[in-house]
């Protein structure tokens, strides 16, 4: 019976060794690899493929990001009618110094992500034309303009790790903004 106790009594000790070495310790939390990245600018150059008319960029900016204040800056897309662009899109993080870019990060990480783009209202036809070598990404496209006219384009990231087909259904939205647009 003693021999019982003992026995007992050091199985006690060891778990309560194991408690509290273990309570004393942080957890350890891996960083995770697809962690968001905060977006507070994105930039839209348009180029005439002609090289006649004068390039334009077209800016959104959100110092902290998505909620919180306002966007300081949100221009409205004005092209010109009946005229070809090449539009070439950066995405950055502001918050940082210097600036990251994290249209990097979507580049490096091509088979992941998608731009869509949906003009309603504005006459003009948006192609990609920049490729993961499977389906296109969205950080270069060309931006063909009919008559004049007014309407919205919108500008959508999406996320579409081991999902991305070469539409906009799968995945999760990185970002998504609604520009007003003029065909003058």
């Amino acid at each position: 019976m003693k021999k019982n106790k003992t026995y007992s009594a050091l199985i006690a000790i060891f778990f309560g060794l194991i408690l509290t070495t273990t309570a004393c310790k942080k957890p350890v939390t891996p960083p995770n690899p697809n962690e968001e990245e905060l977006i507070t600018t994105l930039l839209m150059t348009f180029t005439d493929s002609a090289g006649v008319k004068p390039s334009t960029t077209v800016a959104f900016k959100d110092p902290d990001g998505d909620g919180g204040n306002n966007p300081t800056q949100w221009d409205t897309i004005k092209l010109a009618a009946s005229t070809t662009y090449n539009m070439s899109l950066l995405l950055l993080d502001e918050s940082k110094s210097p600036a990251d870019t994290i249209s990097n990060e979507v580049l490096a990480e091509a088979s992941e992500h998608l731009f869509c783009f949906t003009i309603s209202g504005a006459n003009c036809q948006v192609k990609r034309t920049d490729s993961d070598g499977t389906y296109e990404i969205g950080l270069q496209s060309k931006w063909t303009t009919g008559a004049i006219s007014n309407g919205n384009a919108e500008v959508m990231l999406r996320h579409q790790p081991g999902t991305k087909d070469g539409t906009c259904t799968p995945g999760a939205t990185d970002i998504s903004l609604s520009f007003l647009m003029q065909i003058q």
